[in-house]
């Protein structure tokens, strides 16, 4: 414990392990562990393999599969909260269930607002990376915690400047233009926005413009998310039938499912992510980024911290209750 309080720190969830290394090194929060496993009838068991008492906790948990790692994350949330933690913080580097933001058929789930109120019920604060907001104007539209939502274009726009040769910033759709200006502008290079129809879930088409002016240029594929990865894929497909290069893909999140990662590897000079999601085209680190928004949430903390129950007893290895020394309810 140093003179300004107990280390503050960082527990990853099964699968963040590396994520969470390599933010504790970028914060100077102190990694700790987390036990969890499976019951033989599906239920998780979920240990906190360090004392957080009186310990601001960061949670580190990408959530892009949510439907098998929610509920191991919200033990180990109201675990740290029933065993003293300060508070606790939700760092998910990708934020699901940002889809289903109305009812487009009648009896639908609006899940993102469900899912909201789930998390914002559980932590005291959420750090995410480039949400996918589509009709919310930002995250508070639907959480009620404080949450930082990061912007991982930078990172783009470095490596693109660091690894391509004359790039030429492309983007999927319109709705990409200020994202993809924004990339382009930063390095210094040409930018085009290509015009996507979607013609379902599973359905897309997409309009190159002319882009003859800017023959010679490596393109660079640049989107927010790869998930079934068609867009990126049919994007990829037809910029070589314009003169060009089989282009660089670059993604902030790399979901790929099913078979999509070889099916753009087969148009693709090279993918690269970030390690929003771990995946072998990460390429481009995360952590100094979130590293310096949990670092700034510190001096506020003092407003986040909710009123909570007592610390409950804990359990040595022997089998012995105890608690802290303030609570007074157990010697």
């Amino acid at each position: 414990m140093s003179a300004a309080g107990p280390a503050r720190l960082v527990l990853p969830l099964s699968g963040n392990e590396s994520f969470a290394a390599d933010l504790a090194k970028a914060s100077g929060w102190q990694l700790g562990r987390i036990e969890t496993r499976r019951f033989p009838d599906g239920e998780s068991y979920v240990r906190i393999r360090v004392d957080v008492t009186g310990r601001s906790v960061g949670l580190v948990c990408t959530l892009a599969r949510p439907d098998e790692n929610f509920l191991p994350l919200i033990f180990a949330a109201d675990a740290a909260r029933s065993l003293g933690a300060k508070d606790v913080t939700l760092v998910a580097p990708y934020l699901s269930y940002m889809r289903q933001d109305r009812r487009f058929q009648p009896g639908e789930a609006v899940t993102s607002t469900t899912f909201a109120r789930l998390v914002s019920s559980t932590f005291d604060r959420m750090i995410t990376v480039d949400p996918h907001l589509h009709r919310y104007p930002s995250l508070s539209a639907v959480y009620t915690i404080p949450t930082d939502a990061l912007h991982a274009a930078p990172l783009l726009s470095d490596w693109i400047a660091e690894n391509v040769r004359r790039p030429l910033i492309v983007g999927p759709d319109i709705e990409s233009e200020q994202w993809v200006s924004a990339i382009a502008s930063r390095i210094a290079a040409p930018y085009a926005v290509l015009r996507k129809l979607r013609h379902g879930d599973r359905n897309v088409d997409i309009d190159v413009p002319d882009l003859s002016r800017w023959r010679g240029h490596q393109p660079v594929l640049v989107d927010d998310i790869a998930s079934s990865g068609r867009t990126m894929i049919e994007a990829a497909r037809k910029l070589p039938l314009q003169g060009f290069a089989m282009p660089v893909c670059a993604v902030v999140h790399g979901i790929f499912a099913e078979d999509s990662f070889s099916r753009l590897q087969a148009v693709s000079q090279k993918i690269v992510s970030t390690d929003s999601v771990a995946h072998v085209s990460n390429a481009i680190s995360l952590a100094p980024l979130v590293a310096a928004a949990l670092g700034k949430s510190d001096s506020s903390q003092a407003n986040l911290t909710r009123h909570r129950r007592p610390p409950e007893p804990m359990i040595d290895d022997a089998g012995e209750a105890s608690v802290a020394a303030d609570n007074g309810q157990l010697k």
